[in-house]
């Protein structure tokens, strides 16, 4: 009864998370969750996204604490952040939603945090789309983990998006198929103060917000100084 109770209690959270409007320090705790996120990935250097993608990311996304709850129907919810690589280096972030569901007789719940890396233009694209889904409308495959990414061999033929997830200190890759991903403009706007395309962002046209600076220099540190590896 109580997992019951519990199921049903994280269902409703992931109901109210997906209309909750977010304030301006809501979405501030946000970004610097996701720096620590990538920090703390990054720091497994065994287990961490391998040096070939790294130098060939041209976005990243991370989604700090994905939730994920089921009670007959299953569902996840997630918010997180994107910045992409520009001509002088990387872009101001973007907020966007995660969700995703599947149907069976299933009671539990957990959270997980998530990296979404674009690995080439196409990935790119995708990103500046309203909405899009993972596995439909946009090519993913569940990343490879290891520094010297010696299982990362074809990835580059058959994917836009690599997909990794942490949960409990384990990262590996995942599986995200029929996950949908769209813009946030109404975070986005809150965050900015104004109505910013994600195009115009993504392309560097927006100066980064104070805020959002340690966020970018942890991704420019990690993805940038592969480049020079």
């Amino acid at each position: 009864m109580k997992k019951v109770i519990a199921s049903i209690s994280v269902c409703f959270l992931l109901t109210c998370s997906a209309f909750a409007a977010s304030s301006r320090l809501d979405l501030q705790a946000r970004v610097d969750a996701a720096k620590t996120v990538l920090e703390q990935i990054m720091a497994a250097q065994d287990r961490s996204i391998p040096l070939n993608i790294l130098q060939s990311a041209t976005c990243v996304g991370v989604v700090p604490g994905m939730l994920k709850g089921a009670f007959i129907f299953g569902g996840q919810y997630g918010q997180g952040v994107v910045t992409c690589r520009t001509g002088h280096g990387w872009s101001a972030p973007v907020f966007i939603r995660m969700a995703g569901g599947s149907f069976g007789f299933q009671i539990g719940g957990q959270s997980t945090d998530l990296v979404l890396v674009a690995v080439n233009h196409k990935g790119f694209q995708d990103l500046l789309k309203s909405k899009f889904k993972i596995g439909g409308d946009a090519s993913a495959a569940a990343g490879p983990v290891g520094r010297a990414g010696q299982a990362a061999t074809d990835w580059k033929m058959n994917a836009e998006l690599l997909s990794y997830s942490r949960n409990k200190g384990l990262f590996a890759g995942i599986d995200l198929d029929g996950t949908s991903v769209s813009q946030n403009k109404e975070n986005t706007e809150v965050y900015y103060g104004a109505d910013h395309s994600f195009e115009s962002i993504l392309d560097g046209n927006v100066a980064v917000p104070a805020g959002a600076v340690p966020f970018v220099k942890s991704v420019a540190h990690y993805f940038v100084e592969a480049k020079k590896q």
